[in-house]
């Protein structure tokens, strides 16, 4: 006598109340689409430093360009995305155009995850320590 394989575990267990809050709380994909954007454009090193300089100070695109070492143009693309994304404000005075953060909440999203990067036990201990030994 052959047996079959079987594909599932006998022993899984759904909980489905859980599945079904979930469900319920779970968010609409045109919501889950713009957050994974807005963690995409924080995880970019020259959108990063961006944001961070602009939470001091509004900065031009020329001061900007100078701080990171890449050319204003390469700023330029950089901020329309970051404003596309409403992560940055601009005003104009003359010709030069200003940047800021567009409020609150990017500072915080910023400053979040650096505190979870630097608290023992979240990763960035333990890399720094890998790193050391390598």
């Amino acid at each position: 006598m052959k047996h079959k394989k079987k594909d599932k575990c006998d022993c899984r267990i759904i909980h489905e109340e859980k599945v079904k809050e979930a469900r319920q709380r779970a968010l609409d994909d045109l919501v889950t689409e713009d957050l994974c954007q807005t963690f995409k454009a924080l995880g970019d090193i020259s959108r990063l430093k961006v944001l961070w300089a602009l939470e001091y100070q509004e900065m031009c695109v020329c001061d900007l360009a100078a701080l990171l070492g890449i050319t204003e143009s390469a700023v330029s693309h950089q901020l329309r995305l970051l404003r596309t994304l409403r992560l940055v404000k601009n005003r104009r005075e003359g010709t030069i155009l200003y940047y800021r953060l567009a409020d609150g909440h990017v500072s915080q999203l910023v400053r979040i995850a650096l505190e979870h990067i630097q608290e023992p036990g979240a990763g960035g201990q333990e890399l720094e320590e890998r790193d050391l030994k390598t």
